[in-house]
């Protein structure tokens, strides 16, 4: 029986890129394998399939097969086919030459139980939580056990079987004879896919992949003193895990929406409070708002300066890592009136002429109504 023509074979242009000759190859020996392709040719289809490509991923001897057709001898390019032995052959050995070790991308799959991935949830706080620290219900998709399969993959009542192809290893061993001896490749096994494990008929809940996606509901609580940026760490509420194993973690990132009075410096709050340049110099008791019910009392002393901080012990947020709490640092910011009715600035002008005199200070307490 004649060759088919090796383009015709894997059903490319004759001026196929090699990557377009791979996609057709990873298609087509999917497709004929003999572990999943039971049709009396299928073994000889794989075979016929493999041969063309090991020909046409390589440029040198495509170029000969392109000049000379199947009349080319490739034994001088590491061993012809004709008549040549494919039994032991599996197409894992020509993936590994274009990705690297296996099926996948080069990137061997462990047979064993796998972590899921970790998750990431981005939560907006105000002050007054991360303050007195408070329980949040948060709503995350994410992928979990089928509860159908539990995982499994495999339809209700029937179970997956061991990979006849890697005996339930995962991984496939393939030992070449060279001039130098004998070389042995273990790779990914493409008829598992590294699970070591075959589904034949796939769970309908989960269409065979063992996991859905659901939206649950959790509730987190916000520890007092909780800072921008903090992480929360919420132990197996992550994606489900692979092959039996362990979900990953949830990582709350805390984000804290600025408020309107205060701002924060570690476990201090800083306050700026505007007074007038009369109060500032006679001095005076204020209230001072807190992130508590009850304001706190600050005396604001004669001839209190710009930019002055008086500070508020345990006024201020709680530690996190540490007992009590920071304080409240309040900035009196000086305002210099820009109308004056008469009065005002007849007494001002007093002033400036009085100096020291304390019958003007009395004056002018006076007028502002005794304060």
């Amino acid at each position: 029986m004649a060759k088919r023509d090796y383009y015709e074979v894997l059903g490319v242009e004759r001026n196929a890129s090699l990557e377009e000759i791979k996609k057709a190859y990873r298609r087509l020996a999917r497709q004929y394998h003999p572990d999943f392709n039971k049709a009396p040719d299928a073994e000889l289809k794989f075979k016929e399939i493999n041969e063309a490509y090991e020909v046409l991923s390589d440029p040198q001897k495509r170029e000969q097969y392109d000049r000379f057709g199947h009349q080319t001898d490739f034994s001088g390019f590491g061993g012809g086919f004709n008549g040549a032995d494919f039994s032991g052959f599996g197409f894992e050995s020509i993936f590994e030459s274009f990705f690297g070790g296996g099926f996948g991308g080069g990137r061997r799959r462990p047979p064993g139980p796998e972590q899921g991935p970790d998750l990431r949830y981005d939560l907006e706080i105000t002050l007054e939580d991360a303050y007195y620290g408070r329980a949040k219900e948060i709503k995350i998709p994410r992928t979990e056990l089928c509860p159908d399969c539990k995982g499994s993959r495999a339809k209700p009542g029937t179970r997956p079987e061991t990979c006849s192809a890697c005996g339930g290893s995962g991984q496939q061993r393939h030992v070449r004879n060279t001039p130098f001896g004998s070389m042995i490749n273990v790779v990914t096994c493409l008829a598992c896919g590294g699970e070591g494990k075959i589904v034949k008929e796939p769970c309908p809940a989960c269409r065979g992949q063992g996991r859905v996606v659901r939206e649950r509901k959790i509730e987190i609580r916000i520890p007092p003193g909780v800072e921008h940026g903090s992480r929360l760490r919420i132990s197996g509420e992550g994606e489900a895990g692979l092959r039996g194993g362990p979900p990953g973690d949830l990582y709350v990132v805390i984000s804290i929406r600025p408020h309107k009075l205060f701002q924060r410096e570690g476990s201090d709050l800083i306050y700026e409070m505007s007074l007038d340049m009369a109060r500032a110099a006679l001095g005076l008791e204020v209230e001072v708002p807190t992130l508590e019910k009850d304001p706190a009392v600050l005396r604001i002393p004669e001839g209190t300066q710009p930019g002055t901080v008086f500070r508020l012990k345990g006024k201020g947020m709680p530690r996190l890592r540490g007992a009590g709490k920071g304080d409240l640092k309040v900035k009196v910011n000086v305002t210099v009136p820009r109308h004056l009715t008469a009065r005002q600035r007849q007494l001002l002008k007093e002033f400036v002429s009085a100096g020291e005199d304390k019958g003007f200070i009395n004056r002018f307490k006076d007028a502002l109504g005794g304060k």
